[in-house]
């Protein structure tokens, strides 16, 4: 493959991602425009965006890896992650649009009035970020290597770079116009190679795929793990979505609720037209580059197809667009992660530095400590993705997916549909699910059980999930005598359309 188209592409991706995030500086004026880019962004631009930060690695390549390798069932998880849409708009979006707050920290103290709830909430929004961002930074290395031979650790800190710079400018006003442009670049990358590789294909005159039975069976099995291991991927991949912070801060940015959940019919729109591509490039895969099972590099299938089918200059060219859209995934959900541990650690840092003496007389702003949690949170998913052993990219998302599953899921079910969640039941809840959710992925990568033990640590949510709810439900019908004394109120606010007055009402 000839670098230099590679370099170009990147460089092109870096410079306008760069550039879409100034002009969106010159909007950013208020604490209000760094966090929720003042509410006013439409549906068609948040839906965009959203589909922008939300096609992470996993969707550009890791979709197309699973289906070389695993087959037809694999299409589980981008169904899942398309279906948390439909999850997030019958149950959360409109009302946590009407909640008021900035982030899913602000959203738990306004609806439980407890600043113990609101530290655990920060700590989880903290954790599900890295190990999102982790595969994100790892994913860009990969890339990079894979089509101009360049060093691993050289694409995860460029891309760690260029997003704190974006995110550090013009917080959240910068990252929309940056996020909803790559989505169209990214579905564009996909789109116009995949014309001439099923061109190619046709007149190769090569038949289809032979797809061996145990192709289309649940993880190559017809029950036990393999079952489960389907059941457990739907559960994570259908409840995580509405769990993700990076996903619901996006929402706060709508005007009104209305506009939340028109927002959300669009996301199903780009998403189910975004995912039927992957799918071609993997089934292509099975017969262009069945190698790359055998090597452990499914996850470059997209990148390789070009060179493989067409070659020469075409090939080259071809690559050099897929290698701009991977790139721009990896810039535009490490851009949306970033920002949402960037809000909650901010609020916190400046809230502390009001009590403190020396930071009391600087002055420390809430846009101030904004710019300097999103660059501080960017190092520790960077150490790990330059140290760590690389995985699949999609299998390490989904552990992302299964902790916001067990422990955001249930908060926002919970907090909006039922008064009668206390302090205590959600802290346990976040604790209880995040715990298990967690300790998961770190025993498999670090350990790698075998049997039972490792099916279900490799993917917990089936376990994880109906923990999280259970103990928030159980802790708080422990502690009845404690539920917030506004719950009524509070409850009338989420529930209520913007256009009825609140305060007649109730």
């Amino acid at each position: 493959m000839n670098t230099t188209y590679g370099v170009i592409a990147v460089a092109l991706v870096a410079v306008a991602t760069l550039g879409i995030g100034a002009f969106g500086l010159r909007f950013s004026r208020t604490t209000s425009d760094f966090y929720v880019a003042s509410r006013s962004i439409s549906p068609v631009w948040n839906s965009a965006a959203i589909g922008g930060e939300y096609l992470s690695a996993a969707s550009f390549l890791g979709v197309a890896g699973l289906v070389l390798a695993s087959g037809a069932d694999m299409l589980w998880y981008p169904i899942g992650w398309t279906t948390g849409y439909l999850m997030l708009l019958v149950f959360v979006a409109a009302p946590l649009r009407r909640s008021g707050a900035y982030t899913l920290p602000d959203f738990a103290q306004v609806r439980l009035q407890s600043d113990a709830v609101r530290r655990v909430a920060t700590l989880l929004v903290v954790a599900v970020g890295w190990l999102y961002l982790m595969p994100q930074f790892q994913g860009a290395g990969l890339t990079l290597r894979t089509v101009t031979g360049a060093p691993t650790w050289v694409g995860t800190v460029l891309v760690a770079v260029i997003v704190v710079i974006n995110v550090v400018s013009g917080g959240m006003r910068s990252i929309t116009f940056v996020q909803a442009f790559q989505y169209w670049l990214k579905l564009t990358a996909l789109l116009i190679p995949l014309f001439f590789l099923l061109h190619a294909w046709s007149d190769d005159g090569r038949p289809s795929p032979v797809a061996p039975s145990d192709w289309f069976q649940p993880f190559g099995e017809a029950d036990g793990p393999g079952l489960y291991l389907t059941y457990s991927v739907m559960v994570a991949t259908f409840l995580g979505t509405m769990g993700l912070p990076h996903v619901v801060v996006r929402f706060y940015t709508n005007p009104d609720g209305h506009a939340a959940r028109r927002t959300t019919l669009i996301v199903l729109a780009l998403l189910g037209s975004f995912y039927l591509l992957p799918t071609l490039y993997g089934v292509l895969g099975r017969i262009y580059a069945g190698d790359l099972v055998a090597s452990g590099r499914t996850d470059t299938v997209v990148l390789e197809l070009p060179s493989r089918m067409i070659g020469g200059t075409t090939g080259e060219v071809l690559a050099a667009l897929l290698t701009a859209g991977a790139f721009a995934a990896f810039l535009s959900t490490s851009s949306g992660i970033t920002m949402s541990i960037a809000g909650v650690v901010g609020q916190g840092l400046a809230k502390h530095a009001a009590t403190l003496p020396i930071t009391r007389k600087v002055g420390l702003t809430t846009i101030t400590a904004l710019r300097l949690a999103a660059a501080g949170g960017v190092l520790v998913p960077l150490a790990l993705a330059l140290s760590a052993e690389r995985i699949a990219v999609a299998n390490s998302v989904t552990f992302a997916f299964a902790l916001a599953a067990s422990t955001f899921c249930p908060l926002l079910v919970l907090g909006i549909w039922w008064r009668g969640l206390t302090a205590t039941g959600a802290i346990a809840g976040l604790v209880g699910g995040g715990l298990c959710a967690g300790v998961a992925p770190v025993l498999t990568i670090a350990w790698g059980p075998g049997g039972w033990l490792g099916v279900l640590m490799s993917q917990p949510a089936a376990w994880s999930v109906p923990i999280g709810f259970g103990l928030m439900v159980g802790g708080s019908l422990l502690t009845r005598s404690s539920v917030p004394g506004n719950v009524a109120r509070t409850m009338v606010r989420l529930h209520t359309p913007e256009h009825v007055d609140v305060d007649r009402r109730s």
